[in-house]
């Protein structure tokens, strides 16, 4: 009997949840549907509770499902959220560039990430609206300091209204979660980083008791 389209499209090597994160209108939403679609909307409403969506992508031959979890960023939805935390693999915790507060924020997100996620959950910081340079009030260098003072995978910055940066975040999480989970990712001789390209304004870091810069042109 032949497999149907559907069940083809079900069929998966590897099976990842992962959540955003992040205080509210920081672009979580537009941040998903430019993953999933490659489109931006300017009339996004706030995330009521928690949504997702999912999307398969090829890494190296391997089919990974990446199931999204979209969470609602009001301090009313915490207590729902927060039992979402449980069961990801990984966490992209976002933060608007042209707002500081959002970002001054991000120890909080973590803390939520360490109490109620699983002791080996993999998290990066996301700075989205890299295209609102004019308006930055969060310089990159912070980001990437702060990732490493708190063992973040990496530090990134994203456009979804130019899909900057969108494919690369996700492609790192997943060759990361591979990793962790018995799969072989390719390393480039030249680096010990998984050869996704990153741009100028991405910055993974080692993890380990002194956290050292990774090759990346930042």
């Amino acid at each position: 009997m032949q497999s149907t389209g559907q069940e083809e499209e079900d069929r998966c090597n590897f099976l990842f949840k992962i959540i955003l994160i992040g205080d509210s209108n920081v672009g979580k939403t537009c941040v998903i549907h430019s993953f999933k679609s490659g489109l931006f909307s300017d009339s996004q409403h706030n995330t009521i509770g928690v949504d997702f969506t999912v999307r398969t992508i090829d890494i190296d031959g391997k089919r990974v499902k990446m199931q999204v979890w979209d969470t609602a960023g009001q301090e009313r939805f915490r207590t729902i959220t927060q039992s979402y935390y449980r069961s990801a693999h990984g966490a992209m915790i976002v933060y608007d560039l042209t707002r500081r507060p959002t970002f001054e924020s991000l120890p909080h997100w973590i803390q939520g990430v360490e109490q109620y996620g699983a002791a080996n959950v993999v998290f990066v910081l996301i700075g989205n609206k890299c295209d609102l340079e004019a308006q930055r009030q969060v310089l990159f260098e912070d980001a990437c300091t702060l990732a490493e003072q708190t063992g973040a995978l990496a530090a990134l910055e994203t456009s979804a209204k130019q899909h900057h940066n969108i494919e690369e975040a996700f492609e790192l999480m997943a060759r990361e979660l591979i990793e962790r989970h018995g799969g072989i990712v390719h390393q480039d001789s030249q680096s010990d980083s998984p050869t996704v390209f990153l741009h100028s304004d991405s910055h993974p870091v080692d993890e380990g008791e002194h956290l050292e810069k990774r090759s990346c042109d930042c």
